[in-house]
């Protein structure tokens, strides 16, 4: 494993917020983002909202989870996720952070709106509608990035 691999570090953050960090040798770091997931995931109740959204009980899932720590989750796991790309690639890529940024907070909009807003009538939930926002806040952010880099 080269220690220049920002893929591989980031795709290790999607696993486990914290393992990027860990590959990186920033220990504190790692150790603390782990923490951080552990303590939020365990509170938010996360993992049984995960299962009760694949089973397809959106109402369930919606009652399992405890959103005042839920809403912690979308900033914890992209910052993980830029953070270990951006310490382990060799290249300083300029404005990366703005699509993780613009993520985060669309993140959490989505959690914040997962027990109403139905898309096509389908209620998502508290699992599937945050990472739809996530993926179109990443979507935005890399069109804005690469406005602001085009115009350079």
């Amino acid at each position: 494993m080269s220690s220049g691999n920002g893929v591989e570090k980031a795709l290790w953050s999607v696993a486990i917020p914290g393992f990027g960090q860990l590959l990186n040798r920033n220990y504190f770091k790692g150790v603390l983002l782990i923490g951080l997931e552990v303590l939020i995931n365990g509170n938010a109740n996360l993992n049984s909202a995960i299962i009760a959204s694949f089973y397809g009980d959106m109402e369930v899932a919606i009652n399992q989870v405890n959103y005042q720590w839920l809403m912690f989750y979308p900033c914890i796991y992209m910052f993980a996720i830029w953070d270990a790309y951006q310490v382990a690639s060799k290249d300083q890529v300029s404005y990366l952070a703005i699509p993780f940024i613009i993520s985060s907070y669309l993140g959490t909009i989505g959690v914040i709106y997962s027990p109403t807003l139905r898309i096509f009538g389908v209620l998502l939930g508290p699992v599937f509608l945050p990472i739809l926002f996530i993926c179109l806040g990443l979507g935005i952010g890399f069109i804005i990035r690469s406005i602001i880099n085009n115009r350079k």
